[in-house]
């Protein structure tokens, strides 16, 4: 990915809230920051964040109902969330979090390293399924262009040009351009180089 890794974290503890985004920045990602889920739906709807770290209790919501409304968010899709708790960390209370849809669960406290770590190792999996997701429509733009062009093409038998899908004739060129990656080099057949320049002898050796 070639846009920096923004990464919205979401906690009420001030205190802990600035430390986690400091060291978040510090491992090269940008970071934005929310107190509340009113604060944090409304920042990740404007910013488009590629990973929200979110504290499973806030004072207006519970981060597992707020997970539930970015995986559903047209908004949002594709955003992972992870889910950070020092309160709700028992087995069962984590796969409650994943079964909600998180992405994935960091029970507090956690060293600084196993947390840049976790987030690390989210980016990568984040980062393959988006390149995975690319190479699908480039794959599915390609398939299409070819049905396009094995299909029966209306061409003028006059001036050559071809009507394309919408109606509208275009030149041969033009058509085989816009719908391939064919760049065009221009020479001369020799039916027409002795048609149209006979005294310049181009074919002679």
């Amino acid at each position: 990915m070639t846009q920096p890794i923004k990464i919205l974290i979401v906690d009420d503890d001030p205190d802990l809230l600035f430390a986690t985004s400091r060291l978040v920045k510090k491992a090269g990602y940008t970071v934005m920051e929310a107190s509340t889920g009113e604060a944090a739906i409304k920042t990740a709807r404007e910013e488009k964040p590629d990973i929200i770290l979110l504290d499973v209790v806030l004072p207006d919501i519970m981060g597992t109902a707020l997970c539930r409304q970015i995986k559903a968010d047209p908004l949002l899709d594709g955003t992972f969330v992870i889910l950070t708790s020092g309160m709700r960390t028992a087995s069962d209370q984590q796969a409650d979090g994943l079964d909600a849809g998180a992405d994935g669960y960091i029970a507090r406290p956690i060293s600084n390293r196993e947390l840049i770590a976790r987030i690390d190792a989210m980016v990568r999996i984040l980062t393959a399924e988006r390149e995975r997701d690319q190479v699908i429509e480039e794959l599915r733009q390609a398939l299409a262009k070819i049905r396009k062009l094995s299909s029966l093409l209306p061409i003028c038998m006059h001036c050559k040009k071809i009507r394309d899908d919408k109606g509208y004739w275009s030149d041969l060129e033009a058509y085989i351009r816009e719908n391939t990656d064919t760049e065009f080099s221009h020479g001369i057949c020799r039916e027409c180089a002795q048609k149209h320049y006979p005294e310049l002898n181009l074919f002679d050796p």
